[in-house]
Parts: structure tokens; sequence; C-alpha cells
């Protein structure tokens, strides 16, 4: 999964974008409303975590512009202002989860994970998959219930076909899924990553089947 971080803060910014790197997300962080328009007028994103105070404008500007594109993207306020006014604000304009700062990350994170799964048409915390299981909140896959040991990528591989299982992910879907502008990576990583993922679940009778010029198919079972 793929977020977008809005925030001008460095530190804080930081901060947030090392937790969720470390779940496994990929994250791109700017510090502008134009920045953030920018992105997500090139890049799909499946959370947007969004400041408000930005240096060039207000967050919500971002938060009117994709609503009114029709974009169903999630959208979670990061902000200082507390008031109640400021809230209903907010989310009268299409945001869909409100924080306010200071905040806990494991809140955060909470909260994050679960847009991210309303948004793809979830809802609960725990995704099964014949002797598979990935509790998508506490980032931790299962079989049998016994854990399997898949590094952050290989996790998020994993959560990207289980969520669409039985239908072809393309591989530039997991390319941008995974992957931040920051990352060099390319085909040949999506590659490798599935054959490690392959050779973890083919054990339990959970096939990902390559589907040639297109990407991959998680059968079901």
């Amino acid at each position: 999964m793929r977020l977008l971080l809005v925030e001008d803060n460095r530190s804080l910014a930081a901060s947030v974008a090392r937790a969720f790197r470390s779940k496994g997300y990929a994250v791109d962080a700017v510090e502008t409303v134009d920045d953030a328009g920018a992105a997500l007028g090139t890049q799909p994103y499946d959370l947007l975590i969004l400041d408000l105070g930005l240096p060039d404008g207000d967050g919500l500007d971002v938060v009117r512009r994709l609503r009114q594109r029709k974009s169903r993207l999630p959208v979670l306020v990061l902000t200082a202002r507390a008031s109640l006014q400021s809230r209903v604000a907010g989310l009268n304009l299409g945001a869909d989860d409100y924080l306010i700062k200071p905040f806990a990350l494991e809140e955060l994170e909470a909260r994050a994970g679960a847009l991210i799964r309303r948004g793809v048409g979830g809802g609960g915390a725990v995704v099964t998959h014949g002797r598979l299981a990935l509790d998508t909140a506490g980032r931790v896959a299962t079989i049998d219930g016994a854990p399997l040991d898949l590094p952050r990528r290989e996790l998020c591989l994993l959560e990207l076909l289980l969520l669409r299982a039985g239908q072809v992910v393309e591989k530039h879907v997991l390319l941008e899924k995974l992957f931040s502008y920051d990352d060099e990576a390319g085909v040949n990583a999506i590659e490798i990553y599935v054959h490690r993922l392959r050779k973890k679940l083919e054990p339990a009778g959970i096939r990902v089947r390559t589907v040639r010029g297109l990407g991959y198919l998680l059968e079901n079972p």
C-alpha cells in the first residue's frame, strides 16, 4: 500500500513516515499544497495523511479539489486545529477522519489502517484465504495459526494480492504500491519478491500464478 503524507514539520514527517515504512507501506512525503496536488495528479495512493497549516495554503483546499474530481481516496487530517468548527469543516469537505496533534503513533496507524481497509472494500482487520490469515492491523500473517516470516515488502505484496484474490494484479500496480519516489526499483524487483513469497506460500497449498504479460494472481483456495 502507498501513502501520501503532506506535512511541513520535517521532524514529525520523518517520524510518521518511518513508522509506516516499518509496517511495510510505501510513503511519499511532501510539504506544500502545490506538491500534494502534483503527487495526487500523477500517482494513485491508498491513503492521504494531510496537515492543514501548510506554507503555501490550507490543506483543506487539497481535500476540496480531490472531492471535486470525484476522488474517493481516503483522507486522514492531521492537525493542531482542535476546535469543533475546524473538525466539522474538514469532515464536511470530505475528509474521512480527523486526528488532533499531539497524537500517539499507534492511534494514527490504527486509524490509517481502518481507512485503507474501508477503501479497498474490506472492513475487518483479518483477511483469510484457505489456511492463510493476514491481520492487516497487527501486520502479521499466519498459516494454520503459525506466524509466517515475511519481511515488510513481502508482507505488503501479500496484502495487495490477498485483497484482490482471484484477480490479476498488474506488475506496474505492484511497483506503484510497493515503492515510493525515493526507492530505486524496477520490474525485476517485483519478480524477486513474488518468487520469495511464492516459496513460503506453496507448502500450504496457496499458489501465486504468473499471468504472462500482465502480472500475478493469487488463486482462490
